[in-house]
């Protein structure tokens, strides 16, 4: 198999991180849209992830976060993004850059973006295994998300963190756990750059 000295997987992984980032800074200048919502998955020992000891115990490869109802102060760069979340009652700060983010998925429009890390496109395994990911957005029927629809009133940025408890995260969403709860039966998928390519 020929070459890829331009390494197109490695230009449509960055192309897609900046749809990530401009949707969430988005989100932290106006606010959650309609029934829009985030779960973002990512490799917690990738350079530049910031998680308190307690969390790195907790979740030593990676792990899911939803960005919904209990959230604060998302700040937005061009290397990652900060949020404000609570787990079990107790206030995090977490520091996640682009480049170690492994999928998102936006479950109110079936929306999803998986991503190889930066360890995934080094290693051992050859560089057409680096796959990126392109969207497959589907609509729900005539569910909330359609044009006209109210807005859900936006998360408040600069408010103390939530009392409420948080959303379970599974540490592995992926592997064995069941979808997420807003995620429909059927419906959207992730679509690999992969399975488009000659063998």
């Amino acid at each position: 198999m020929p070459t890829d000295y331009i390494r197109y997987d490695i230009l449509t992984q960055t192309a897609l991180r900046g749809v990530v980032r401009t949707v969430l800074a988005d989100a932290a200048a106006k606010g959650l849209p309609g029934d829009h919502h985030f779960f973002i998955n990512f490799d917690t020992r990738a350079p530049g992830v910031k998680l308190s000891p307690r969390l790195l115990a907790q979740y030593p490869a990676e792990m899911t976060i939803v960005l919904q109802h209990q959230f604060w102060d998302l700040t937005v760069t061009d290397e990652g993004f900060e949020v404000g979340l609570s787990f079990n009652g107790i206030p995090e700060r977490l520091v996640v850059p682009y480049e170690a983010i492994k999928g998102f998925f936006d479950p109110s429009v079936q929306f999803g973006l998986e991503f190889a890390v930066q360890s995934d496109l080094v290693g051992d395994a050859p560089a057409d295994d680096a796959a990126a990911a392109t969207p497959a957005p589907k609509s729900i029927g005539n569910g909330p998300g359609k044009p006209g629809a109210p807005a859900r009133p936006a998360a408040v940025h600069d408010r103390p963190p939530p009392a409420a408890e948080p959303l379970p995260i599974p540490a592995n969403p992926t592997a064995e756990s069941e979808p997420p709860p807003d995620k429909p039966a059927g419906g959207g998928e992730v679509v690999r750059l992969d399975r488009f390519r000659k063998k």
